[in-house]
């Protein structure tokens, strides 16, 4: 009987095991700011990046106005390629600095708002991708 249940309990750990489980080993974020970064990305960031920070199809296409989509943050376009300076300057400054279109979150999102949607969309990275982000580019 024990063998059935330590059995029934290893698959239900590995059924548990998705990969779309926030990664947060090893990371600057713990698993409440990834939560919580989650209800504020789906409320001011999803309408524009992706409900999963996938942002569109073709992001790399430019509109008919010349600008571009939203990238995905989720670790498949240059987000990562930014220290947590830039990340922050841009959610509250928006994307004019830098010739995009998005809009500044200064007066909407509090310091510890910022940092979790950043935990959340960063909880989305690789591991590989992350570790890079952490060793070079965030130094």
């Amino acid at each position: 009987m024990r063998t059935i249940v330590s059995l029934f309990i290893f698959v239900f750990f590995l059924l548990g095991c998705s990969k779309d489980e926030p990664k947060i080993s090893n990371r600057w974020y713990t698993q409440p700011q990834v939560a919580i970064g989650q209800k504020v990305f789906q409320n001011n960031c999803a309408a524009c990046h992706g409900y999963n920070a996938q942002a569109t199809v073709n992001w790399k296409k430019p509109l008919n106005d010349g600008s571009y989509p939203p990238p995905p943050l989720n670790g498949t376009a240059h987000t990562w390629h930014h220290p947590m300076g830039v990340l922050k300057r841009t959610i509250r400054k928006g994307g004019a600095p830098l010739g995009g279109k998005m809009p500044p979150f200064e007066d909407k999102l509090s310091e510890e708002e910022i940092e979790a949607v950043i935990a959340y969309f960063q909880s989305k990275w690789e591991s590989e991708i992350y570790e890079v982000w952490k060793n070079k580019i965030n130094k």
